[in-house]
Formats: C-alpha cells, sequence, structure tokens
C-alpha cells in the first residue's frame, strides 16, 4: 500500500501501518470507532474481535513483541480506559503497542455536551495515555493529522514504546495532507563517545581473565539478537540472560550460562556471573526481579553497561551511544578466538516420568516440558510461581519466550499469546498460566478457538495465588476451584485434561500434543504448597538472612 493512495486520515493510518508490518488489529467495536472498523474491513489489515478491551491491548502486545509492531482500535471512554493496564504494561517492558482510539466528532465537542462514555473534560483521555506512552496525538486538524501519524509511528519504532493515536469520528473519512515521505527522526550516536566507549571496553577486556556477558530486554526490543550472537561466536565468551531478557540467545548455544536472578538462579550461574571480572551488561535493565529481589551480588566497578542511548563503564558514563551502534561496533572490533564457551549446564529433566502414583510437582512439570518442547514453539507464561519455573525451562530457539516479567501484570499470557501465535504463524503457543490469572483473562481461549488456533495451555492450578502465599499466607490468596478442563462446553471447540499425578499429566500432555485442530488445556492440579525450585532457592536465601 502507498501512502500517495490515501484518501482519509483513517485509510492513511490503516496504509501506514500495513507498510509498517501490521497485518492485524486487536479490539472490541464501539459507536465511536466504527467508522475506522469499517474502514479496515476493506483494507488488507484484519480485524481480531476479542472479548475485552484490556486483552486485546495483551494481544497487541505480544503480537508487537513477535512483529515490531501491534495495534489495538477501541472505542473511547470505557473502551480506551479498559486498556490502560495492559498499555502500561507495555510502556513498562517496551513494547510498541498502537493505540487507536475513537473519540466523539470535533463537532460533536464543540458545545462541551454530556455525550455517553465521557468522565470529564474531552482532553483527559489523552492526558491519561501521556502518562503511559511516548507519544501522544488527536487528529483533529486534517492539515497535520498524517504528520502526526507518521510522528507518533516513528516514536513507537525508536523507543519501542506505546503510542496513543485518537481519531474523532467525524476526522475518520475526512481527506488528509500526506508528505511524499513519512517524516525520518534522526537518531543517531555520538561518534566520538561510541570510538571512546567500544575503546574503553576492548582494553578492559584484553585485561580481564573471566570475562561474562548477561544479556538483556532490551537486546530483544531492538532486534540485536542475531548481533549478539555475531558478539558471542567471534569472542568465545559465556553469555547468561536475564529473566526479561530469556531467549534472547538459543538456550542450546553452547556459549548459554542459563538465567542470572540472583538467588534465583541456579547455583551454577550465580557463580560464574558473580564471581567474572567483567561482566558486558548488554541491554539489561537492573529492576528487581532481574536482580532476584535484589540478592543479585555484582559490582558495578566491574561492569560495562551498554542501555539504549547511553554506556557506562564504572564511573565513566558516555551519552547518546545507542546500544545497537555499540553492539555492531563491539561485534567488529573483538578478535576472533576459538571458543572457549564454560561448560553449559544441562537441562533440567524429570528421570523416570511418569512415576506411577506420583503427584505431579512444579518442577518435575517443568522437567517434563523440558524433553517435549521443540523448536516449532513459541513459550508465553504469565506471572508468578510458573514464571520463576521457567528459569529451568530450556527455550530452544532466540527470542521464543514471552512474559510480563518485570511488569508482573497476572492475565498477560492467554491473550499474549494470541497475538503471538497470529504474528509467528510458523509457531505454535505454549501458554504456562495460574489459575489465578487464567480466571482474569483465560476467555481468549475462545478466540483461539474461533480461530482455529492450536495452543496448548497448561493451569497451574494450586487454588490460589502462590506468589503472595510465599510472602504473606492468609484467606484472601485463596480463590475458586475452576474446571479449567471442562472449559470446552463454553468457548467453542477445545479439548481439556485434568491432572494430579504425573501419568495422567503424561497422557494428557501427548494428547495435547498430537491435537492440531483446535486449543487443548490441561488442569494441573498442584498441592497448595508446592513451589519451583527457583522460588525454593530464593525461600532458602531469604530465611538465611532472617
Amino acid at each position: 500500500m502507498s501512502s500517495q493512495s490515501a484518501e482519509s486520515i483513517g485509510q492513511y493510518l490503516l496504509e501506514r501501518l500495513y507498510a509498517l508490518g501490521v497485518r492485524d488489529i486487536f479490539g472490541v467495536p464501539g459507536d465511536y470507532i466504527l467508522g475506522f472498523y469499517d474502514q479496515m474491513v476493506h483494507s488488507p489489515i484484519r480485524h481480531i474481535g476479542t472479548t475485552r478491551e484490556d486483552t486485546a491491548a495483551f494481544a497487541a502486545d505480544g503480537y508487537a513483541r513477535c512483529s515490531g509492531l501491534g495495534a489495538v482500535a477501541v472505542t473511547y471512554g470505557v473502551g480506551a480506559l479498559n486498556t490502560v493496564n495492559a498499555v502500561a504494561g507495555a510502556h513498562a517492558e517496551s513494547s510498541p503497542v498502537v493505540v487507536i482510539s475513537g473519540a466523539p466528532g470535533v463537532e460533536e465537542q464543540r458545545n462541551d455536551p454530556l455525550l455517553h462514555h465521557r468522565f470529564g473534560p474531552f482532553t483527559f483521555q489523552r492526558e491519561i495515555f501521556e502518562r503511559i506512552t511516548c507519544a501522544s496525538v488527536v487528529l483533529n486538524d486534517p492539515v497535520i493529522a498524517c504528520r502526526q501519524i507518521d510522528q507518533a509511528l516513528a516514536a513507537a519504532r525508536h523507543y519501542s514504546k506505546p503510542v496513543y493515536i485518537e481519531i474523532p469520528r467525524d476526522r475518520v473519512r475526512v481527506a488528509g495532507y500526506p508528505i511524499p515521505e513519512p517524516a525520518q527522526e534522526a537518531f543517531g550516536s555520538d561518534e566520538t563517545a561510541l570510538a571512546e566507549a567500544v575503546a574503553e571496553t576492548m582494553e578492559l577486556g584484553e585485561k580481564s581473565r573471566s570475562p561474562i556477558i548477561v544479556a538483556g530486554v532490551e537486546i530483544h526490543r531492538r532486534g540485536l539478537q542475531g548481533v549478539l550472537v555475531d558478539l558471542v561466536n567471534r569472542s568465545g565468551l559465556p553469555v547468561a540472560a536475564t529473566l526479561t531478557g530469556k531467549s534472547v540467545i538459543a538456550e542450546r548455544h553452547p556459549a548459554y550460562l542459563g538465567i542470572y536472578e540472583g538467588a534465583m538462579s541456579a547455583e551454577y550461574t550465580r557463580y560464574l556471573v558473580e564471581q567474572a571480572d567483567l561482566l558486558l551488561m548488554l541491554g539489561v535493565t537492573l529492576n528487581d526481579v532481574d536482580t532476584g529481589i535484589y540478592t543479585a551480588k555484582l559490582d558495578p566497578q566491574h561492569m560495562v553497561r551498554a542501555a539504549q542511548d547511553e554506556v557506562v563503564i564504572s564511573s565513566h558514563r558516555y551519552p547518546r551511544v545507542l546500544l545497537k551502534d555499540f553492539l555492531h561496533a563491539l561485534a567488529k572490533s573483538v578478535p576472533v578466538r576459538p571458543e572457549k564457551f564454560v561448560a553449559a549446564p544441562a537441562a533440567v529433566t524429570a528421570p523416570d516420568f511418569p512415576a506411577p502414583d506420583r503427584a505431579i510437582t512444579t518442577s518435575r512439570l517443568v522437567g517434563r516440558l523440558n524433553q517435549a518442547l521443540g523448536p516449532e514453539f513459541i513459550v508465553v507464561c504469565d506471572v508468578g510461581d510458573c514464571l520463576f519455573a521457567t528459569i529451568d525451562l530450556q527455550v530452544h530457539e532466540q527470542s521464543e519466550f514471552l512474559s510480563s516479567a518485570f511488569y508482573t501484570s497476572m492475565g498477560f499470557a492467554v491473550p499474549a499469546a494470541l497475538g503471538a501465535q497470529i504474528a509467528r504463524r510458523d509457531r505454535r503457543a505454549l501458554v504456562l498460566v495460574g489459575d489465578g490469572a487464567f480466571q482474569m483473562t483465560g476467555t481468549e481461549l475462545a478466540t483461539f478457538a474461533r480461530l482455529g488456533l492450536d495452543p496448548i495451555v497448561v493451569v497451574f492450578n494450586n487454588r490460589g495465588y502462590s506468589t503472595e502465599r510465599f510472602i504473606l499466607e492468609g484467606p484472601f490468596n485463596d480463590i475458586g476451584d475452576w474446571r479449567f478442563d471442562r472449559l470446552g462446553e463454553v468457548f467453542g471447540p477445545l479439548q481439556g485434561y485434568a491432572a494430579s499425578t504425573e501419568e495422567a499429566f503424561e497422557a494428557a500432555l501427548v494428547a495435547a500434543l498430537e491435537n492440531r485442530s483446535s486449543p487443548s488445556i490441561i488442569n494441573v492440579r498442584l498441592d497448595p504448597a508446592d513451589a519451583s525450585a527457583a522460588m525454593q532457592r530464593l525461600a532458602a536465601h531469604l530465611h538465611s538472612r532472617v
């Protein structure tokens, strides 16, 4: 599609999204956005209807992480405000989601009428989204509307953050004024600072006896996985990943050491990272999750920290050095060395699975999934102990693991997996989700069924909020015991299984792997006191400090 053919503001927005790789827009219709929906129907972009607006935004987030840009279209007020939590999560996790909201027409707003869905001044909604996006525009003026669209989309791609585009319903079909070529802002590194940062890093590397790379989520978001692999292969350096950066490198790569997350890490990984005399922290955000609730023992004086737009080496700060430029320059500068990778730890498995009459546990479940997981899967994980358990789950390919590991919003996984599987049609989603999180947004399993998709959803059913139980036990952590395996009677064609023993889980998993015509859901009934190996490691560490 060419912007030269745009006949209206709405069409132009659709054409620009299509040019940037968006083939699907998620959302729920409402009267203020119907005109835009009508234009979408007549465009090459497909509308994916969801059960709720917040799940549409989560789906757009999953789509964005897999394709580079995602979009959600909703009505004014009740629709847009329902997406706020998911959009805030996309902002926190650096996921470029385009929020398209309808609005009352410019002429309708002129006399300040009390229109439905209104909750204050008409500017309130944009002001809310200003706080959780990197750009927000209202397309009131046809003369500048196309330029506003271009600038917002450029910001989403550069900053890898959500943007907000509000289009009044009487402007959707109004002719815009597209510029010949979409405006491109120049974002580049300071070449002098870049050269100095690379030179200092190389000097430290030559003196180091035990350098290690720790790769984080920004490598994912900037699409730099290939450059990271080049750096690892040329240098022979071992590499660990943070939990938010999980699968930034294929976890079967011989240089891969595992997930570093402070006390939650495997002992082998933790020892190597914390004993290194040089840490190349590439795209790492030192948040509480990635530091194992601040149990990490890392010396800033032994770090090179490369973030989105600066490099910090010990006490030296190099502003205006982009992560992508630093990584490319470093990969070209390091000498090619014979592979000297530290022996990577073996994947966690479940020997003799299934053991007769043995109750299923989180650790054994993950071990069995490691044996079943193939390169065709993309793993999407919710928060809670199912997330901590994935520290020991070995993902085959790079960038095949999605989670809300930093923002930790329950309810992310099922709708995000919908977006991911639609964006990556060559992949099958394996969804790991707690029972509490599924109760929030699991209705999108019905959308999977309606579209004929074939995810495998594993519900960690411990009848409550396991992480909160770990922090403070109380009746407020208990929830209803749903029969997740019977949801096919409500949600449409899907296969449901229940398992409380290893033998039952084995039978369910084998059947789910064979079912390629509809979703499969496995209701895994766990002991409420059960915990992953990572949670147990953290508990042991925290208890030792009491």
